[in-house]
């Protein structure tokens, strides 16, 4: 019927292709100590110089002030106050998401609490822009948290415990990230497809050795990876197999497919 609104549409098992494009109209990341002084610092918003996130009394508090930060800093980008927003989608690592629960409740905005682990930030984007490309919200939040010292306390063992990390184990960011996702803005980076994978057990049993869980098992990285490895790792694995439809140039668009087929989302 004329004037019918076009609805996502299914390619394959796994994927949504998303007619209206929903757009990213503002952004922000805040980190920890350790990642302000890591090759990608001057990428975030703000860079604590304490991981107590000015002085919280407990390292969940101050995962859940990391994640009140960076969603009021992405609503402020994106020109808009809390109670314009229709939804938040978020989560974090902590038992019954408190890290986000807690952060976000005096914003008093309806939350749909999500939990994806270290998918979390590519999840609450993906289930944002369905929602948004549907027309069922006008305004949405994406947003995810971690500590470094709240994760090894729910994982591993407590700090204080002081149990002896090897050279190769990797850390949990101490950090958060938000997006605001609204309908298609021009001049803006977009999402025109998401994609929603299966659970897959890769038989990883370090518990230090957290990529290897999360990477596919054509995907090779040495034991003691550099920082700019690690670097590579984390862009590929993190960000193109979720937000390649952000790069609009064309050029672009062509060398993040070939990347995200390579490591066979």
């Amino acid at each position: 019927m004329k004037g019918t609104k076009k609805l996502a549409t299914r390619v394959g098992k796994y994927t949504l292709l998303l007619p209206s494009r929903p757009s990213i109209i503002g952004h922000a990341a805040v980190v920890g100590k350790a990642e302000g002084e890591g090759p990608l610092a001057k990428e975030f918003d703000y860079c604590y110089s304490d991981d107590t996130i000015d002085g919280c009394p407990s390292w969940e508090k101050a995962e859940s002030a990391l994640q009140y930060e960076a969603i009021t800093r992405a609503i402020a980008k994106a020109g808009l106050s809390p109670k314009d927003i229709n939804l938040i989608m978020a989560g974090d690592l902590l038992d019954q998401c408190i890290g986000t629960s807690f952060g976000i409740r005096e914003l008093a905005i309806p939350f749909l609490g999500l939990y994806g682990a270290c998918s979390t930030m590519a999840l609450s984007m993906a289930v944002a822009s369905v929602l948004v490309d549907s027309g069922a919200l006008n305004y949405a939040v994406a947003s995810t948290s971690s500590h470094f010292a709240s994760a090894e306390r729910q994982f591993r063992l407590p700090l204080e415990y002081g149990g002896q990390r090897p050279p190769s184990a990797q850390r949990t960011a101490t950090a958060s990230g938000a997006s605001v996702i609204t309908e298609n803005k021009e001049n803006t980076p977009c999402i025109d497809a998401v994609i929603f994978g299966k659970i897959m057990d890769l038989g990883i049993k370090d518990a230090n050795n957290m990529g290897a869980a999360m990477a596919p098992d054509d995907v090779k990285i040495r034991p003691y990876p550099t920082n700019e490895g690690m670097v590579f790792f984390y862009t590929q694995i993190q960000y193109l197999r979720g937000v390649r439809a952000l790069f609009k140039d064309f050029l672009m668009q062509k060398i993040v497919e070939k990347t995200v087929n390579e490591i066979r989302c």
